[in-house]
């Protein structure tokens, strides 16, 4: 039970878990969308605005869970 109470434990893990969560599918939504520019500008702009509101939606949940 005390290794749970332990006050120096190191969450630099969980920070990066987050950080992940927050801007990895954005920055995947975004590539996706970069490639698909030249071929089908509609697709496109549908996964551009997705990873806004996704970008947009996380760093405001997940930023008050870190903050």
């Amino acid at each position: 039970m005390t290794a749970l109470l332990n006050p120096n434990m190191n969450l630099d893990g969980l920070v990066y878990f987050f950080a992940a969560i927050m801007l990895g599918p954005a920055i995947l939504l975004a590539i996706i969308g970069a490639l698909l520019l030249k071929k089908n500008k509609k697709a496109a702009k549908v996964f551009f605005i997705l990873a806004a509101v996704y970008l947009i939606v996380s760093l405001g949940i997940c930023g008050a869970l870190l903050a």
